[in-house]
């Protein structure tokens, strides 16, 4: 018996490798051995599927930025550090069609990702730079609403402008020029973690 989460999974891990719009329901089908009957028993149409299939992958994703964002032991740069080096594990392995994909053809999908973005970057790492600054971790200049509009607002634009640069660089890399060499420039002098002495 198919189940649900069979389905979300299937789906979503050929949504981010060949796209939304190129893997089809009959492959779907045929990759789980099931019947399209059985996919729209659960879902309305494809655009459904991709939605609730990418509000999966998300939820997945939340769940590690929790346990992140909760951790008493680390400070609030290495809590930032670390929620994108987790995002950009999944990153890795989207394909460019996947985002320009559901931002062309599945808007309700596009909305879901768009509102995870904007959650993520204005609420959770707005205040985690907040509490950095409460602690006098960052200088004290530093306007925090602007740095996540200028790093960390659609990251995922800069990663696949032209090319997936996770197909040409390191995640690690990757991880160092956007996220880390950007906040070394706004800590106090003297701040080290366990990132910024390697780089």
């Amino acid at each position: 018996m198919t189940r649900k989460s069979d389905l979300l999974e299937c789906s979503i891990l050929n949504f981010t490798q060949f796209g939304s719009k190129r893997f089809t329901l009959d492959e779907l089908a045929r990759s789980l051995g099931i019947s399209k009957k059985t996919i729209y028993k659960y879902f309305d149409n494809k655009e459904d599927l991709v939605t609730q299939s990418l509000s999966y992958l998300l939820d997945k994703y939340l769940a590690e930025i929790d346990t992140i964002v909760s951790d008493a032991n680390e400070d609030p740069i290495v809590k930032i550090i670390l929620i994108y080096k987790k995002g950009f594990e999944y990153l890795k392995h989207f394909k460019p069609s996947f985002l320009f994909g559901i931002k062309k053809y599945y808007p309700k999908a596009d909305k879901v990702f768009t509102h995870f973005s904007e959650q993520l970057v204005h609420g959770t790492i707005l205040s985690l730079l907040k509490n950095a600054l409460d602690k006098g971790l960052l200088q004290k200049h530093v306007q925090i609403n602007l740095i996540c509009d200028l790093y960390f607002m659609r990251i995922d634009n800069i990663a696949f402008k032209n090319d997936n640069l996770f197909d040409v660089y390191s995640s690690d890399a990757i991880l160092q020029h956007l996220i880390i060499f950007n906040l070394k420039g706004v800590v106090i002098d003297g701040y080290k973690n366990r990132f910024f002495v390697s780089t």
